[in-house]
Formats: structure tokens, C-alpha cells, sequence
């Protein structure tokens, strides 16, 4: 009997994947395929995407896991298509109609709807969610046909605008804070309407400063050589771009990365007025050493490091 290979043993990998999600497959699928795929010892991502929903879906390898709850509280830009009319029991077409109605409304009384939701508005989250109640899901209990109250959560709408209306269909661009349901979003505006709605279809578009620009579906990736993958991902910092950044001498890195703060005006250095956190540098090479709080008077306090592979 032929005896299968080996396992290639898991290797260090560092950064970001720009995944293009594609309809029909869950978050933590596409995750454990592209870990695979690029034979990485440890991954994670940064908030889940419905599978019906596509689009960004920034994938952490190595050292960048550090820094994923970032994203997890960064605003998200999508791109919605609203079925006026149709309800359905999830919000989306992966549940079952439960009302129809003609829709007649004009563009006029869709506009009017629309500006309700901008701005802070009180959303109720929904049956089938993954929020948990008594250590499970909600999606289990209404699997089960149980309704459960629920408080509604303050969250932003910065910004919603009407991409187009084609009856019953309409089109939005929404970009919101985190912990925004799109589903109950949509939802919402039929309501407002008198006519009731789901969520045709819904891509991501932007996740704090990352975009869809060079990111890649999970088949692209499957087809790069193997040797060659990791130059697909984006460098750890990439998560990091709305901190400013601040660069240390090699003495002072070294003591950074042993956990150290630094008075900063103390060794010579100039710094911002700035208060809040940063990414910092080594001076000499340009390596990031992770992140920190610039408190006042310039102290620089170690927040995330990251690990130096080079045994330095």
C-alpha cells in the first residue's frame, strides 16, 4: 500500500492577504483554505462577511493577528443591493419570503427614507446574527424558531447614498461604523416605506483605510506558484496606516523592543504635539517594531511589538 506524503511543516508567515471573497462561502472557510494554502503557522481575520456577501475580507498571518482587533473597529464601506417588497425571515436571500408587496414608490419618497438612516441612528440586531445569548449564537435559537428580545445598539451611518433605482431594485453605498447590520439597513428603509425589503446583494468594498484595489480571489491565489504567495500579501504596517508613524534610533529601538518607554524630548528627539497611538520604525532599516502610545511630554510607551525573525 502506498504510504501518503509527509505534511509540509507550517512555516512563519507575516501579513496581510487583500482577499476578494467570493458568494457561498464562509469567512472562517475562506481563512483555513488561504492558511493552507500558504502553509502559514498561524492566521486570523478581521470581522466576518455573511456568505452570501463578498468582497474585502483582510486576511492576518503571523505577526499582523497582532493588530486584526484594529480593523475589527474600523469603519466599512459596501455596496448594497435592496429587493423592495420582499421580506424574507433572515433579512437576505438565504431565508424564506414571509410578505410581498407591490412597490410604488417614487424616487422622491426613496431619497426621504434614505435620509432618515444618516447619521447615529438605534438598530436592532437580528435573529440570525452571530451575537450570543447565554453562550450561543442568536442564529441558533432562531434556527430553532425561537425569538429573543433584543436591545437595539447605537451605530453611524457616515455616510448613504442611492447608487440607483431600477423597481424594485435599489442600489446604496454605505459606509458605517462597526457593528452595522446592512441586512437590518435594508431592512429599515423598506419599512420606512411601507413595503418592506432584504438584501439582494452585498460587496465590501473598503475596511478602514484598506480597499478592494489588489486584492485577490481565493482561486487567483490557488494558481501563484507555490514559492511565490507570500509576495501576495500586503506588509503587516498595512493595518496600520491611520497611526503616524515615528522612527528610532538603533539604541533606542533596542530598548523599545525590551518594553522600555522613552522620553523622547529627553534623547534628543523631536515629536508631535500629537497624543495617541503610533507605529514606529527602526531608523536604521525601516523594520517596524510594532506600536505605542505618544503620551504627553513625549513619553513613548510600547504597546504590540513585533517579533524580530531576523535574531537580531
Amino acid at each position: 500500500m502506498a504510504q501518503s506524503s509527509p505534511k509540509k511543516p507550517r512555516v512563519p508567515v507575516d501579513g496581510v492577504l487583500l482577499l476578494d471573497k467570493a458568494a457561498g462561502s464562509s469567512s472562517n472557510d475562506v481563512l483555513i483554505k488561504a492558511k493552507r494554502l500558504l502553509n502559514a503557522q498561524k492566521a486570523g481575520h478581521t470581522g466576518t462577511l455573511d456568505p452570501f456577501a463578498t468582497g474585502l475580507l483582510p486576511l492576518c498571518f503571523g505577526e499582523a493577528t497582532k493588530f486584526s482587533q484594529d480593523l475589527l473597529e474600523a469603519d466599512k464601506t459596501y455596496e448594497a443591493v435592496v429587493h423592495l417588497g420582499v421580506t424574507t425571515t433572515t433579512g437576505d436571500t438565504e431565508g424564506e419570503v414571509v410578505q410581498q408587496k407591490d412597490v410604488d414608490a417614487t424616487r422622491e419618497q426613496i431619497d426621504a427614507a434614505v435620509a432618515q438612516f444618516r447619521g447615529e441612528i438605534d438598530q436592532v440586531p437580528p435573529m440570525y446574527s452571530a451575537l450570543k445569548r447565554d453562550g450561543k449564537p442568536l442564529y441558533e435559537y432562531a434556527r430553532a424558531g425561537v425569538v429573543l428580545e433584543r436591545e437595539a445598539r447605537r451605530v453611524v451611518i457616515h455616510a448613504l447614498d442611492v447608487l440607483g433605482y431600477e423597481a424594485p431594485f435599489l442600489r446604496l453605498r454605505v459606509c458605517c461604523s462597526k457593528g452595522t447590520y446592512i441586512r437590518v439597513l435594508g431592512e429599515d428603509i423598506g419599512a420606512a416605506l411601507g413595503c418592506g425589503a432584504h438584501l439582494q446583494a452585498l460587496r465590501r468594498i473598503q475596511v478602514g483605510p484598506l480597499t478592494l484595489e489588489n486584492a485577490l480571489t481565493l482561486d487567483t491565489l490557488a494558481h501563484i506558484p507555490d514559492a511565490e504567495r507570500e509576495q501576495s500579501l500586503s506588509p503587516v504596517d498595512a493595518l496600520l496606516l491611520t497611526f503616524p508613524p515615528l522612527r528610532l534610533p538603533e539604541m533606542l529601538a533596542k530598548r523599545f523592543m525590551h518594553g522600555q518607554r522613552i522620553a523622547l524630548g529627553k534623547e534628543g528627539l523631536s515629536y508631535p504635539s500629537y497624543q495617541g497611538r503610533a507605529r514606529v520604525y527602526a531608523d536604521a532599516d525601516g523594520r517596524l517594531l510594532g506600536t505605542a502610545h505618544l503620551m504627553e511630554y513625549g513619553i513613548l510607551a510600547p504597546e504590540r511589538l513585533i517579533a524580530d525573525r531576523s535574531g537580531r
